[in-house]
């Protein structure tokens, strides 16, 4: 099982960038997919996740601004992110859970927003 993420650069703060993350190999039924992120000298943080029934939960931080959704059979998950800030730079990376609590994380992808 592989994720691959991308989506990530650079960009000015108020701009906009989609991530997108692919699961290939077998994988099984997904329960929920979700992107963290994490800084140096931080630990790696929840931004959003999706379950495969659409609830999604999101971090205070990224409320009303970022957009996470995900489409299951597909076993992709996509992250919608707006009106971004100097502190969201970060890696971001993505998770996806399977049955029997088993997870899996991509290798990550830089966000860099500049002020």
């Amino acid at each position: 099982v592989q994720l691959v993420e991308s989506g990530g650069g650079l960009v000015q703060a108020g701009g906009s960038l989609r991530l997108s993350c692919s699961v290939s190999g077998s994988i099984g039924s997904i329960v929920t997919m979700g992107w963290y992120r994490q800084t140096p000298g931080k630990q790696r943080e929840l931004v959003a996740v999706i379950t495969s029934g659409g609830t999604t939960n999101y971090a205070d931080s990224v409320k009303g601004r970022f957009t996470i959704s995900g489409d299951f059979p597909k076993n992709t998950v996509y992250l919608q992110m707006n009106s971004l800030k100097p502190e969201d730079t970060a890696v971001y990376y993505c998770k996806v859970r399977r049955s029997w609590g088993i997870n899996y994380w991509g290798n990550g992808t830089l966000v860099t927003v500049s002020s």
